[in-house]
C-alpha cells in the first residue's frame, strides 16, 4: 500500500466536474484507490463517496492505493489533483 498527502489547490475543491473527472481516472487502476478525510477512508472509485465528503479548497487529504499498478495509481492520481485548474 502507499500513501501520499496532498493540499487540495483547486478553488472548488474536489467537487463536481473534478471529482467526477478523478473519479472516472481512478476507476481505470486496477488497484483500490482510498481517500482517507477528515478520519474517514471513502472509495475514490465513487462519486457518491467523493462528493459527499465535501472536500474544499484548502483541504488536505490522504491518497491511498494497493494493488498491482498502485505506483502508477498513485502518482497518476496525485498529480491530477494537483493539477486541476478551475
Amino acid at each position: 500500500m502507499l500513501r501520499k498527502e496532498i493540499e487540495i489547490t483547486n478553488k472548488t475543491g474536489l467537487h463536481a466536474r473534478p471529482a467526477a473527472e478523478f473519479v472516472k481516472e481512478a476507476s481505470k487502476f486496477a488497484s483500490s484507490v482510498t481517500i482517507e478525510f477528515k478520519g474517514k477512508k471513502l472509495n475514490a472509485k465513487s462519486i457518491l463517496h467523493v462528493l459527499s465528503a465535501g472536500i474544499s479548497a484548502g483541504s488536505t487529504i490522504v491518497l491511498a492505493t494497493d494493488g498491482e499498478d498502485e505506483t502508477t495509481a498513485l502518482e497518476t492520481l496525485a498529480e491530477l489533483i494537483v493539477n486541476f485548474k478551475e
